[in-house]
Formats: C-alpha cells, structure tokens, sequence
C-alpha cells in the first residue's frame, strides 16, 4: 500500500460531499412521514384530561371486551304485543307488574283469539299434580280452564303432592356460601387423614407430640383426675372387621391407647359402625343403569325409570369442585322421586379431597350408595391422576378407598376398566384388593383406556 498524501486525502473529502449533497436532493423529491410524537408525562392529550399522576386520560369509554355479558338486552315490542301479561297468568290482574307502562295483552278474549291452536285434550301437568302452572296459556288448556278462561284446580290430586318433594338433593345457599368461605368442618375425615400421616411418617408424629404434651404429674389420690387406660370388654370373634389384639381385647388406637375421661363419654367416642350395620342393598335379578358422563342426566334417568331401570347413578362429579360449591357440579347430584335406588358417582385423585367430599354429601344429601370413577379415559382427569390413572397407583386408591368407607353410611362401589394398556389388563389383580378394602360392588367396563 502506497502513503496517501493530505492533498488526495482532500480531494476525496470533496468528492464525497458532492455525492451526499446530490443523494439529499433526490430524497427531498420524496415525502418522508412524520415523526412519531414522543408523550412527555405531565402532559395533556387532546381531550385535556389528566390525572394527578401525570398519566393521559380519554373522556371516551374503554371499548367492552371479551364476551360483554352485561350489555344491556331488550326484547323486541312485538314480543310484548302477542304475550298475555305475566299478572294475568298468576291471575293477579289487579296487581300488575309494570304499571301503566306495560305493554303485554291484558284482555284474555283477545289473546285467546290470537293464541296458536290447541295440541291436544289432555293437559299432563294438570292430570298428575292437578294444577298446570302456565294456565291460559297452556297449549292444552282446554283440559282445564272453566268459566271466563278461569284455571281449573283439582283439589284431590293436588293434596296428594302437598308434602312431597320432587326433585331432591338441591345444594343450600348457607351451604354453598360456607363451601366457598372454607368454614365448612370434616371432624371424621381429619380423624383418618392424621392417622394416615401417622402411619406414613411415624417418628415425626411422635416427635410433634412428645414436644406439645406437657408431662402430667403422677397421683396416688383416687379423687384427682387425669388420663387413664380403658380397657374395653372383648367383643365376639365372630363380628367382622373388628380389629381385636393378641389378648383379644379391641384396638382403641395403634399409636395411644388412653382415652381422656374428662367430661361426657359418648358411643361415638368409641364404637364406630361397622360394615356389617350399614345399609345393604340388593343388586340380585335388578337391572342397574350405569352412570353415563354428558348423558346420564336427571332427564335421561326418568325415561330409563319408565323403561324398566330398578338401579340409577347420576354423572361423574368431580370432588373438588362439590367442595368448591359450583352450583353446576352439585346439579349433578340431584335426584327425582320416581328414583327408587339412587347413587352418585365422584371422582378424584387424592385421599384428602375424597374422603372430605364423602363426609359431606353423607350428611347433606340423600344417596343409596356412592360410586368411585376409575375408568374415565379423558385426558384432562387421567393426567391429574383420576379415572383410570388410579388403577396404577394402588397405594393411593387403597388410601382413598378406606378413607372414604370410613365416613360414609352407604355402600361404597368402584366402575373400572380393563386396565390402561390395551394388552395389559388389571382388573383380575385388583378386584380382589378391592373387595379386602370395603368395596360392596364392583362393574367391569370391558374395555381399556387406550381402547
């Protein structure tokens, strides 16, 4: 490379900046946008609104998103025009609910001139409860409406259904509102799942308590009171399920034998019910409507009754959302007078949310039995450990199994499949670990998860 000299290095200086200057011109041909106006905070925008903090404000509202439920809904007039007023279907004419300002039909000659034809002769409302609720406007009024299109009451068929309650298990507005707050107490399923900890981690148990327990001074006296040991009488060894010692004495607790006597002993306290004296029921020569999730509805159910079904079971619900109290998990539970044996089937996939969930539908609503889900093949609860997840996790399911027979009144029954695996099947394994658990009845789907 050769020395460059100052005045060459000059001349290409020059010859640039004619370059530049001609590029310049060539772009000043062409319109450049706006530069992009930079908010300074303490600013006002166009409207001159601001806050205190400096930040822009609008005087136009916020566009509504997402789904905008709370947009304002009106039924158009026409609606209003060919409709008999509400009062008069309540026949309280003389107390109408929008004044003056009402724009449905108040004479009723006028409306039944109107009015579509009739279907039929026969109203069914009014043949099985004695009284139809729509009235006027029935499509089968003619079956009981009187003089001056006055509703008809059968006085007879309507004493019948006074104290009768069609539909059960409805889930109580105090109730839900506890559920929701947590105040709600499970006093049997906290007894199971401490002694579960217990067994499942021993030494920290014993720990916990020797630091808690403060060490109560020995008494000669027989008129001081304390803690002592109660031995109870030897039951029969013919009672099943009766966990009796080697000296056939029965077991008060695995880890503390004594029992504080301070205060009222009850049998509670004590004695528990035993499998032998829960409800039975007969499932011989009965034919049993197996619960069907998205179809088995409360609907469904009643056809299937008039058809010959003796055995129904609502949908698979989900424990944590009944102990949520979602209004739609616990319409799952509802159950219809024609009904003779009915249970309901839960789902989950831990010990604690299924025994507390057990515990509570056995004191707030009526069931024959409860069903346990370990065939569900969906995604969602299979991934969570539920449905037929459970059948491989065979220390879990013995937890919950135990824990919910041990707050419930009512047989507890299990649905399961094949096994997950198409070629590898489990329920020949498990049934019988079943059965040594407190399962009463066991329904085999013949099919796997993968299936």
């Amino acid at each position: 490379a050769l020395p460059i000299s100052a005045a060459d290095a000059l001349s290409n200086n020059e010859d640039l900046i004619e370059e530049a200057a001609v590029v310049s011109t060539r772009d000043s041909e062409v319109t450049e946008p706006e530069a992009k106006k930079i908010k300074l905070s303490g600013t006002q925008d166009d409207s001159g609104v601001q806050d205190g903090k400096g930040n822009q404000g609008s005087l136009q509202k916020k566009r509504a998103r997402g789904q905008n439920k709370r947009r304002p809904y009106q039924k158009p007039s026409v609606y209003a025009e060919k409709n008999l007023c509400p009062s008069i279907k309540l026949e309280c004419a003389s107390k109408c609910f929008f004044g003056d300002k009402c724009r449905y039909i108040h004479n009723v000659e006028q409306y039944m001139a109107e009015k579509a034809a009739e279907i039929g002769d026969k109203c069914y409302l009014f043949e099985t409860f004695g009284k139809c609720i729509y009235g006027v406007t029935c499509r089968f009024s003619k079956a009981h409406l009187g003089v001056d299109y006055k509703n008809v009451i059968n006085e007879d068929v309507q004493k019948l259904w006074e104290n009768k309650e069609l539909v059960k298990n409805q889930i109580d507005k105090d109730l839900q509102h506890r559920l929701r707050k947590r105040n709600v107490s499970f006093e049997n399923s906290d007894k199971y799942l401490k002694q579960l900890s217990q067994l499942n981690n021993p030494g920290r148990v014993e720990n916990e308590s020797q630091a808690s327990e403060p060490p109560l001074a020995a008494s000669d006296d027989a008129g001081d009171v304390g803690t002592e040991a109660v031995k109870l009488d030897p039951l029969p060894q013919g009672i099943p399920n009766c966990p009796l010692s080697t000296d056939g004495e029965l077991s008060v607790s695995q880890t503390n034998t004594s029992i504080n006597t301070i205060g009222p002993l009850t049998d509670e306290d004590v004695v528990k019910l035993r499998p032998c004296e829960k409800k039975k029921i007969d499932f011989k020569s009965k034919l049993y409507l197996a619960p069907l999730t998205t179809c088995g509805n409360l609907p469904f159910r009643r056809i299937c009754k008039r058809f010959g079904a003796d055995i129904t079971c609502g949908e698979m619900a989900m424990c944590s959302k009944l102990l949520q109290g979602q209004t739609s998990e616990w319409a799952l539970m509802k159950r219809h007078y024609t009904e003779d044996i009915f249970g309901v089937q839960l789902e989950g996939s831990f010990a604690d949310t299924m025994t507390k969930c057990s515990e509570l539908l056995n004191r707030s609503i009526d069931v024959d039995f409860v069903d346990i889900n370990l065939g569900c093949p969906i995604d969602l609860v299979f991934n969570m450990g539920g449905g037929c997840a459970l059948m491989n996790r065979s220390r879990k399911l013995e937890q919950i199994v135990k824990g919910m027979n041990s707050v419930l009144d009512v047989p507890l029954t299990v649905k399961i499949r094949t096994g997950i695996q198409e070629n590898v099947n489990l329920a020949h394994k498990l049934i019988p670990n079943l059965r040594d658990w407190g399962v009463s009845l066991v329904t085999l789907h013949g099919r796997s998860e993968e299936h």
